[in-house]
């Protein structure tokens, strides 16, 4: 199958034609799609063509056509299905040629057609098969038909040579029929391959249904003869008996079916059943003469002793086993063999044994051998007693298990400790913190306590040196970890690069509390990885038995709290566990549920604080600002709520509801404002948009919704956010400059940008972060460092705006600076949007820098009583 072409980039939607092709015919080439269309519009003439001929006739011949089309098309719904084969024939043929030869090429060919497409329906899903199929019979009955007419029209009123030739006739046409139909049909599969028709394997594949095809038609002629010979009575009657006859034949070839089914199911299972009685009989053949050889050929120890334990008869193996010859063993006592802690087993297994008259036993016990060493091994007993017997006795058999042994145990090793630094896995840290749990509850003095450590940078070490570096940086961290702690202590690896440390029999917490530190300054020495030095430090979570737990699952829940709690903030710290924090968690659930509730039932809201040019006192843009007034907590800062949003994957609505709704309210802002500058929009946007190529449609979306210039938006991302995921952010920036949308570096100063970024990034324009502006008035330094920021943000070619103005202080000071723009509770507070429309009406005169607090106070404008927050 030969491939599709691939969409032309300057044609981004496709052509009526295109998505019919890729919904009908997904997997054909072109000629395949060529011929296919071909076919179908041919077989539709021809059907059209005959439908207009049938017009034509009389009711009662249209009548009869109806009604031998339906038979046709029901028997079509039925085939039968030869025994033995898994070929299959549709009688409906008898009937469609029936009427070929009664009514002529239009009536076979609607029968014809009808069939097939019921067949179609019933054996194939694809609507391309459906259709052609109908296609191609309605096509090559009508060709093999009007030629099967021509042929009767020659051969007619030659008495009863004629009626043969015109039997001979209906056969050749109906092979012909089904010859060229299944070339029709195959042609499309053979094209979509693009591999040629062989005639070996098409006549091998429908050879046998060709000859069924000719067998129909030969009782169509029939038929046919005995109609013109007698009229339409007889057909009256063959008909329904035909029917009938081939019901009877359907269900007689489906008994027969399910009979030789039945047949061959009950000759596999006497099979499989002669086969198992032929295996067991070996078996036990197989065991009569190991047990008639077993001294003399056993593989396992065997040895004969009397009911009171002295050793009559011992085998080879059984002193290989031992590592004693026969005359240490024969005559001695057998319990005297038995480890000294086994004997007690021993002399039970022994009783049973004669207790049970003839019942076996088994039991493992421990051998001694010369040089002290020990032999697990698996003991058999029974009665045995021969003919010249004078008193039973008994049989061991006796098997080396040793190895079983230690795999055993290596096996319950690797199933309770981890494999890369054989400590206690998951499972069995888990086991021993249950069994603290347990131990807390009987022993009102005991305590314990738990360490939960999360390696800082291991995912970097992963992604620079390589997993197996990653491995043994794993493989040294725990060697260091146990070695600070005691010897009572439990050091697990939980997965990946997360640790657990169950402190037994905890006295004093202090004491915790000084190898924690010691801990943190062993694990942040360096790491040697292939010659690389590396180095790490530990995030550690501590929680107490004094909390008052029930399950370990609760325990290392809390301790991995305290432990996010410690890499919070900062790494290579410690936190511990308190309540507070299981609330703090269960208050961020809460919030991200009401969130989304909050999206749904419109609890946000925008306001709009004024971004004003310093230099003419007009508004030149405004920053759109998210609230959250929550139904029963009242005001929720985007500080709060923000991070949850993109920890829970509701930043995308979120920000999408922000840019809806920001472009909506900056659209009302024109109709209001009238004529002149098109105001101008700021719209926070975390990280994770930035980082999203999705983003940039959406964006797009909402200018375009709003019939607004992509150079009224402008989106604002903090500089350590921006920096963080630069790499992943600069394609979106650049969609979003090549879109002509503006991009702001918000905080800007508290950061890590560099020179080189800030000449390369798109950005169009800089923020001062609030706390430089705030301290202008207190030291030079700030006053320098803003300078600055102006003037490199002016070199170039970005936009500097000041953002927290408080003071007619501040405000003089970057005028003087050369700032152009600025924002701040002196200048505006958050607006609503009817505040906003009026402030962008409005000029404002700015006070001196020595006002006095009245006229400082007259300074300030009305808005909001309460600091709105931005959407970082």
């Amino acid at each position: 199958m030969s491939a599709q072409p691939a969409p032309n980039p300057q044609e981004p939607f496709p052509s009526l034609g295109q998505r019919l092709h890729a919904a009908l015919m997904p997997d054909y080439n072109r000629k395949a799609a060529v011929y296919w269309w071909t076919m179908v519009c041919l077989g539709g003439l021809a059907l059209a063509y005959s439908i207009w001929r049938l017009l034509g006739m009389s009711l009662f011949e249209l009548i009869q056509v109806g009604v031998g089309c339906g038979i046709a098309m029901l028997a079509g719904m039925f085939p039968v299905r030869i025994p033995g084969s898994k070929n299959s024939f549709a009688a409906g043929e008898i009937f469609i040629l029936l009427l070929l030869l009664m009514f002529g090429p239009p009536a076979a060919v609607v029968a014809a057609s009808g069939e097939v497409a019921i067949g179609a329906v019933r054996s194939s899903k694809r609507w391309t098969s459906r259709i052609i199929s109908p296609a191609c019979s309605a096509l090559s009955m009508l060709l093999t038909g009007t030629v099967l007419h021509l042929g009767m029209a020659a051969v007619a009123d030659r008495g009863a040579a004629g009626e043969a030739a015109v039997l001979l006739l209906a056969m050749l046409a109906a092979v012909a029929h089904f010859l060229i139909n299944m070339l029709l049909i195959t042609a499309v599969i053979h094209l979509k391959r693009d591999e040629p028709i062989r005639a070996a394997a098409f006549f091998g594949s429908f050879g046998w249904v060709g000859t069924t095809y000719a067998s129909s038609a030969l009782v169509a002629g029939l038929l046919y003869m005995a109609f013109k010979a007698t009229g339409i009575g007889v057909m009256a009657g063959a008909v329904p008996l035909m029917i009938v006859l081939l019901v009877m034949l359907h269900y007689h070839f489906r008994q027969r079916e399910s009979d030789d089914q039945s047949q061959k199911l009950r000759i596999e299972a006497a099979e499989r059943e002669a086969e198992q009685s032929a295996r067991h009989l070996a078996e036990l053949r197989a065991s009569e003469q190991r047990f008639h050889s077993a001294f003399s050929h056993a593989a396992i120890g065997m040895a004969l002793v009397t009911a009171e334990g002295e050793v009559l008869q011992v085998n080879g193996a059984l002193c290989k086993l031992l590592a004693r010859p026969e005359p240490e063993l024969v005559g001695r006592a057998f319990g005297g063999f038995v480890h000294p802690e086994d004997t007690g087993a021993l002399a039970h297994q022994w009783r049973s044994v004669l207790a049970r008259d003839g019942a076996d036993t088994t039991v493992e016990l421990r051998f001694q051998r010369p040089g002290g060493t020990l032999a697990h091994i698996a003991l058999h007993g029974g009665h045995f007693s021969d003919d010249e017997g004078s008193s039973p006795c008994l049989i061991l058999q006796l098997q080396d298990v040793s190895a079983r042994r230690e795999a055993e145990a290596k096996l319950h090793h690797i199933a309770y400790h981890d494999g890369l630094t054989s400590l206690a896995n998951r499972i069995r840290f888990g086991a021993c913190l249950a069994q603290a749990i347990q131990r807390c509850s009987d022993e009102p003095g005991y305590q314990f306590a738990v360490m939960y450590l999360d390696f800082d940078r291991f995912k970097l070490i992963n992604d620079t040196l390589g997993h197996t570096a990653g491995d043994r940086f794993l493989t040294q961290v725990a060697q260091r970890i146990s070695a600070q702690v005691r010897p009572a202590d439990t050091v697990g690896r939980l997965g990946g690069d997360e640790f657990a440390v169950l402190l037994d029999n905890l006295g004093d917490e202090s004491a915790l509390l000084s190898m924690a530190d010691r801990m943190q300054q062993t694990l942040a020495r360096p790491y040697m990885l292939d010659g690389t030095e590396v180095t790490s430090s530990a995030s550690i979570g501590i929680t107490f038995s004094s909390v008052g737990y029930e399950t370990p699952g609760d325990v290392l829940r809390d301790a991995d709290i305290a432990m996010y709690r410690a890499k919070a903030s900062g790494r290579g710290r410690t936190a511990l566990f308190d309540a507070s924090l299981r609330a703090q968690l269960a208050l961020q659930v809460d919030l991200e549920r009401d969130l989304r509730r909050a999206l749904d039932v419109g609890q946000l809201s925008l306001a709009f604080q004024p971004i004003y040019n310093l230099d003419n006192g007009r508004v030149d843009s405004f920053e759109a600002l998210l609230r959250w007034r929550h139904p029963e907590r009242g005001m929720v800062p985007p500080a709060t709520f923000i991070p949850i949003a993109e920890d829970s994957a509701l930043i995308a609505r979120l920000t999408d509801w922000v840019l809806s709704n920001a472009c909506a309210q900056l659209h009302r802002f024109e109709q209001v404002h009238g004529p002149g500058p098109r105001p101008r929009l700021h719209v926070n946007v975390s990280g994770t948009d930035m980082c999203r190529l999705s983003f940039v449609s959406q964006v797009a979306a909402a200018l375009l919704s709003n019939g607004l210039e992509p150079g009224q938006l402008t989106l604002e991302i903090t500089e350590s956010t921006l920096m963080q995921r630069l790499d992943s952010a600069l394609e979106v920036m650049g969609r979003l400059r090549e879109l002509g949308v503006g991009l702001s570096v918000d905080d800007f100063g508290t950061g890590y940008s560099s020179l080189s970024y800030l000449s390369t990034l798109p950005i169009t324009s800089l923020k001062i972060d609030r706390s430089f502006v705030q301290r202008l008035q207190d030291e030079a330094r700030d006053a320098e460092v803003v300078k600055a920021v102006i003037t490199l943000g002016h070199a170039l070619g970005k936009t500097v705006i000041a953002e927290g103005i408080e003071t007619p202080a501040q405000l003089s000071h970057l005028r003087a600076l050369g700032c152009s723009l600025g924002q701040g509770y002196l200048l505006a507070r958050p607006l609503t949007p009817d505040g906003a429309a009026t402030a962008l009406a409005t000029e404002r005169r700015w006070p001196a820098p020595d006002a006095t607090p009245s006229e400082y106070g007259r300074f300030m404008p009305t808005g909001y009583g309460e600091p709105a927050h931005t959407l970082h």
